[in-house]
């Protein structure tokens, strides 16, 4: 197995210190998952401590010792995190003044928005959308100027313990943070790979409303699924497979170029399975421009006297 991964598009809970059983872990499961759903519908709604031990329906004192054991993060560093992640993705991909996004995001002005941005990201808002909107978090981080890097790589067959997503593919950060509340509760980490995000749709062509994809962890054929979870299995084969080292913000500029241009100039089709993400290392431990992610698309197999 892989070594365990605690990461995800905007979540990370560390690995739990002793299994317990599932009947005295759920409820602390329940509320973990009740609280990850109400920041990430939220941003600029009261996040406080005591807001979220509310919802959790705990003490105030309580609900904070059970989220750091269960985390490895502060209530206050995960929403500093989900809402710095949701910024980022509306300054890249929407016009919106960077006033209306400081207040989306739950900031009270511009300025502190500026602050708590370039502290997470290291730039100022209007330096991370130019970057952005420009395609040079692709660019840059490919190292290749106007050139695409990647290679054809045979890949096994890959199960996964996954959680069901529907909507925009930036939000499927509730999910993962969800799916990795349950693998905590559970104790089911020293089982566990990477994280994986599989998306089932064309995002160019199906309404966002309605775009499938699923939040999922690597498990062998020996995990027992826990029946919260979906079993998700991604086909062998020849795989696309273009390390992206950057910001999740510019994950879709990475994936525009791959099919843009290196598919086309390989001369090789796509298969009719999803397209997936494998998340490299921790949003937490490293900074954003230090993220690793492999994009995968999975490629029809050449005839038997092809190349592959």
């Amino acid at each position: 197995m892989y070594q365990v991964r605690k990461t995800c598009l905007l979540c990370v809970v560390h690995v739990g210190r002793t299994a317990v059983k599932e009947a005295r872990v759920i409820p602390y499961e329940a509320r973990l998952r009740r609280v990850v759903h109400y920041i990430h519908d939220n941003p600029a709604g009261d996040l406080s401590l005591d807001a979220l031990a509310d919802v959790a329906a705990m003490s105030r004192f309580h609900w904070h010792r059970v989220f750091v054991a269960m985390t490895g993060e502060t209530c206050a560093q995960a929403v500093r995190r989900i809402r710095a992640h949701k910024a980022a993705h509306w300054l890249v991909h929407t016009d919106w003044p960077v006033s209306v996004i400081a207040l989306r995001s739950g900031h009270r002005n511009v300025q502190s928005f500026a602050r708590s941005f370039r502290a997470h990201f290291g730039v100022t808002p209007a330096a991370f959308r130019t970057a952005g909107v420009s395609g040079d978090f692709q660019l840059f981080r490919m190292g290749q100027n106007d050139m695409v890097e990647y290679e054809i790589r045979n890949r096994d067959s890959v199960r996964l313990a996954a959680l069901p997503h529907r909507g925009a593919y930036q939000d499927i950060g509730r999910a993962f943070q969800e799916i990795a509340a349950i693998f905590t509760a559970r104790g089911l980490w020293a089982q566990a790979g990477p994280m994986v995000g599989v998306y089932h749709s064309d995002p160019s062509s199906v309404p966002e409303a309605e775009l499938r994809s699923h939040a999922g962890v690597q498990v062998d054929a020996a995990f027992g699924m826990p029946d919260v979870l979906e079993e998700v299995i991604l086909p062998g084969g020849p795989h696309a497979v273009m390390l992206y080292v950057g910001p999740y913000a510019g994950l879709p500029a990475a994936w525009d170029a791959l099919y843009g241009n290196a598919l086309p100039a390989s001369e090789r089709l796509p298969a009719e399975h999803a397209s997936f993400e494998v998340y490299l290392n921790d949003p937490t431990q490293v900074a954003p421009e230090a993220l690793r992610t492999e994009i995968c698309v999975p490629l029809v197999s050449r005839p038997k006297n092809g190349d592959e």
